[in-house]
């Protein structure tokens, strides 16, 4: 048997980064249609390695292998606003049992900050230490609550961390609902819209829990 769970924020007009509005409608046309503009980067979405110019990658060229996998889900909700996510806030019996080519995803609580200042300008972000462990550690996927892996009103910082990272981790950001996760172990599947030299995309983000 398995659960399915969404880790995806929903997309309305009082969303930062993107809008929608009418195209068609049954009345005039025969059918329901909307016009999309979104950045790249908003809400729940994944990161290429040509956002900082780690490689050339782009994200219509990742494979797909790297959308899906298993996941451990680390609770630090205790975890304070600023606050540095270190190697050591990895139980260690998850570092036991984690394997090259598993996942990790941070649960904090933060998405119940979306939109507004303390989302942004307060979260907590993953250290220098934790980016090298990712990497080291060949972790697939890294999941996160806030907007960012890090300080996105620090440059030197929010850059080092991606270029860290984006040497070999498939960076997600905006996650959101892991309170509903009945297992710290899941399958991740996360899967970006396939745009041509993307930098980015949106994504739509599930887990799967076995019982």
């Amino acid at each position: 048997m398995h659960r399915i769970v969404d880790l995806t924020l929903t997309y309305n007009d009082n969303f930062t980064g993107f809008s929608k509005s009418t195209s068609k409608t049954i009345d005039s046309d025969g059918w329901n249609a909307s016009t999309l503009t979104f950045y790249s980067h908003c809400g729940t979405h994944m990161d290429a390695p040509i956002h900082f110019n780690v490689s050339k990658q782009t994200i219509d060229t990742m494979p797909v292998s790297d959308f899906i996998g298993r996941a451990w889900v680390i609770d630090i909700r205790q975890i304070g606003a600023k606050t540095l996510i270190n190697p050591e806030h990895i139980p260690q019996d998850i570092q036991e049992q984690f394997i090259a080519g598993d996942s990790l995803v941070f649960w904090t609580d933060w998405s119940k900050f979306v939109n507004t200042p303390k989302y942004r300008d307060e979260l907590p972000r993953i250290s220098e230490s934790l980016a090298h462990w990712c990497l080291d550690n060949k972790v697939k996927m890294l999941g996160v609550e806030p907007p960012s892996v890090a300080d996105v009103n620090n440059l030197a910082e929010v850059t080092k961390i991606h270029q860290i990272l984006l040497k070999g981790v498939v960076i997600i950001e905006g996650l959101t609902n892991l309170e509903n996760l009945q297992s710290n172990c899941v399958e991740l599947i996360a899967l970006p819209l396939k745009i041509e030299k993307g930098d980015g995309s949106p994504a739509r983000v599930i887990a799967i829990e076995k019982y």
